[in-house]
């Protein structure tokens, strides 16, 4: 069923009882070419461009418990493409320019709004790093703009410009970020991916791997055990416990990042704005919600829920930056869990186990690049070859010593 105004229109005329499920609920078959474990944006992505680029339909996702119930639910909705370094600006750009044209390519309405992301500078050294990024960002294709203090005040007039500690100086404007409605996402790329062929089996815990002779034959799940040529795991937060059934120990640590809503509010803040002498974000939803974010709690965990002392330095970071935001009443908050790797960047990769393959690592940055992530991960497990922009995002690149450290943090995954 492909939706259409004289869809909508009809079924608005005939009391709605023309429309069907987005996607159907199949029980698992014997076997698979492909079985994708996860199935949120980025596994339900990699099912879609398998089918749609490669022509590869006898594949599965494997999704524990519902579609659109994990990181791509729980996230603050943002993209971009604004990275320094050459590992990782050509694969987010490439994410954006899928994001660009993806609600006509699965005909779903995802609410990709490119309404621009500010990322503010507070000292002269910022402003020559924020210099040197967008450098890189345009020499990678895409957009930036440096902006004084005066060019920052006529966008955002309200923001704390003569802050004593922190005087806003300017700032790096991407205006082709912005939001994206996150849980649309999985289900366009569900039910897209479903359309060509693809089983999406939810409520279907992986229990273990079936490897013999180093390699791998299946997966143990609640459902059984389900056969496969190719078993691809995609699981971000869950990734070192999924992967550790399999006798793997990954170069990645565990971590919740929180966010918040306020109540809704007229529309007061257009864009996405970064505070650069702490860690907020903030945007406006479109039901007039405010929706920022902070720091990582610091420990380990796979608790999807965070801690006052966070909850604090998020609310101070926001004063320092909005003084209005004092009057704001928030409404909910939450926690999800992000798959940091030691250097701050992601993989997607061949396992050494033949027949088994990792994406993760994706650190805060798992959102926007879902569509890229996709469409990569669906050419590595259709080829056995890296895309091209993806080529760094490899498990042994500690070994080899081409670490892509985008913040300069070290080996140290929560500063990233």
């Amino acid at each position: 069923m492909r939706y259409s105004g004289l869809k909508v229109i009809k079924e608005a005329l005939t009391g709605h009882k023309g429309w069907r499920p987005t996607w159907r609920d199949p029980e698992p078959k014997k076997s698979y070419d492909v079985v994708i474990i996860g199935g949120g944006g980025h596994g339900l992505a990699t099912a879609y461009y398998l089918a749609k680029n490669h022509g590869l339909t006898n594949v599965a996702v494997i999704e524990k418990g519902w579609i659109g119930g994990g990181n791509v639910g729980r996230n603050t909705t943002i993209i971009r493409s604004n990275y320094l370094l050459d590992g990782n600006e050509p694969f987010y750009e490439l994410s954006l320019k899928l994001w660009e044209g993806l609600e006509q390519d699965f005909n779903y309405n995802a609410m990709v709004s490119q309404r621009g992301i500010l990322n503010l500078v507070h000292t002269d050294a910022q402003r020559d790093a924020a210099r040197r990024r967008g450098n890189a960002m345009i020499l990678n294709g895409s957009d930036a703009e440096l902006l004084d203090t005066d060019g920052v005040r006529e966008m955002y007039p309200f923001l704390n410009f003569n802050n004593a500690r922190f005087p806003i100086k300017g700032g790096l404007l991407h205006r082709r970020g912005g939001t994206v409605r996150h849980d649309a996402v999985a289900w366009g790329y569900a039910r897209g991916a479903d359309l060509r062929g693809v089983d999406i089996i939810q409520n279907c815990e992986v229990t273990g791997f079936k490897i013999e002779n180093g390699r791998c034959l299946g997966v143990e799940t609640t459902k059984g055990f389900i056969g496969a040529n190719k078993v691809a795991s995609c699981v971000a937060g869950s990734s070192s416990r999924v992967m550790e059934k399999a006798g793997m120990r990954l170069p990645i640590e565990s971590h919740v990042l929180q966010a918040f809503v306020s109540e809704g509010l007229k529309p007061v803040l257009d864009g996405v704005i970064t505070f650069g002498a702490g860690h907020f974000y903030c945007s406006q939803s479109d039901k007039g919600g405010l929706v920022f974010g902070g720091d990582l709690d610091m420990y380990n965990s796979y608790a999807q829920r965070g801690n006052l002392p966070v909850v604090e330095d998020v609310m101070e970071g926001g004063m320092a930056l909005i003084p209005a935001l004092g009057r704001v009443r928030m409404l909910r908050s939450w926690g999800g869990i992000m798959d940091m790797s030691m250097d701050g960047s992601p993989f997607i990769d061949k396992t050494h186990i033949d027949g088994l393959y990792f994406n993760g690592g994706w650190c805060y940055g798992g959102f926007k690049a879902t569509p890229a992530s996709g469409w990569c991960y669906a050419h590595l497990l259709a080829t056995d070859t890296p895309h091209k922009v993806a080529t760094a995002y490899r498990l042994d690149r500690f070994r080899r010593g081409c670490m892509i450290d985008e913040k300069g943090q070290g080996a140290q995954p929560n500063l990233h």
